[in-house]
């Protein structure tokens, strides 16, 4: 059996070599907790182009439950939810709520289809609930226009016409929700 711990070294020796190991891992792991802080508070969603950004004080909870019941009242149905936030609590990282609900409806689906079955791949739209450092919550959202323009060619008038639909429809949910 091969001992880890040479013979030749005094016990001195030892003690201080362990002594810069231990230190090393706790500044390892004190620069990958760092690193998932910074992570963690990479901040607001800026406006940019082709979105619609709307910075709420309601906490995080409340505006996905809030996107959920205006998306019903405006004939949208909830058809996909995804967020990092509960995964990474179950791996014992804390970052700020951050969930993404897809939106949509089978008569703007059956429509979209009849005139561009590539443009379907951008259903459902996603809506973007994130939490903020004061606990306010942020619900941003590509507009549909955007999301569908590079399928304009092929769908034509018609497909840009429901998109300006689906934008009205979008502004509608998100002024419910902010309410």
């Amino acid at each position: 059996m091969v001992s880890r711990r040479p013979a030749s070294l005094p016990l001195e020796q030892r003690i201080t070599t362990w002594r810069s190991v231990m230190s090393l891992k706790r500044l390892t792991a004190a620069l990958i907790l760092a690193a998932a802080a910074a992570a963690a508070a990479a901040g607001n969603i800026a406006p940019r182009d082709g979105w619609a950004v709307h910075e709420t004080s309601k906490p995080y909870g409340q505006l996905i439950n809030d996107v959920k019941a205006a998306a019903k009242a405006e004939g949208m149905g909830v058809v996909t939810q995804a967020g990092p936030t509960e995964a990474a609590a179950a791996r014992g990282i804390t970052i700020p709520g951050n969930r993404v609900i897809g939106l949509f409806n089978n008569d703007f689906a059956v429509k979209i289809l009849a005139l561009s079955t590539a443009a379907m791949i951008e259903a459902p739209v996603r809506i973007y609930v994130t939490e903020e450092e004061d606990g306010s919550a942020t619900l941003a959202y590509k507009l549909p226009s955007h999301v569908f323009a590079p399928y304009t060619e092929e769908g034509g008038a018609e497909l840009k016409a429901l998109a300006d639909q689906l934008d009205r429809r979008f502004a509608r949910i998100a002024e419910r929700a902010e309410k």
